[in-house]
């Protein structure tokens, strides 16, 4: 079996036991892995996936429904549920039903695009 590995560079490794017989190489493009890059600033995510959807994404750092982050948002709980749906569709947020409330927040995939970089990178 050919596994990639990230952790073997630039050397590459044969494991015939106790598991199946496999030749671990490097990956491809792993000189940029460990690159810091910042999250792209609120404009540009606003400019990448719309104003509204933005500010919902960036509202959600703990659990909330969606009547509470319509009232908050001063929009539509239609409009709230359809924005919420893609950033479900897309990975951007999860959601649990609690009792009678389903609650969104954000997955790290969101989090990464919603909250500024602590390092101070652009």
């Amino acid at each position: 079996m050919l596994v990639p590995s990230v952790m073997c560079w630039p050397n590459v490794r044969k494991d015939v036991e106790p598991y199946q017989p496999m030749l671990i190489y490097p990956t491809r493009g792993i000189a940029t892995l460990w690159e810091a890059g910042g999250p792209p600033a609120p404009d540009a995510l606003a400019a990448l996936v719309g104003r509204t959807r933005a500010a919902t994404l960036m509202a959600l750092a703990e659990p909330v429904s969606t009547t509470a982050l319509a009232h908050r948002l001063q929009v539509t709980p239609g409009a709230i549920s359809q924005h919420l749906s893609v950033l479900f569709d897309s990975g951007l947020v999860t959601r649990a039903r609690v009792g009678r409330s389903v609650l969104y927040c954000r997955t790290r995939a969101g989090d990464t695009l919603a909250v500024p970089n602590q390092a101070g990178n652009p």
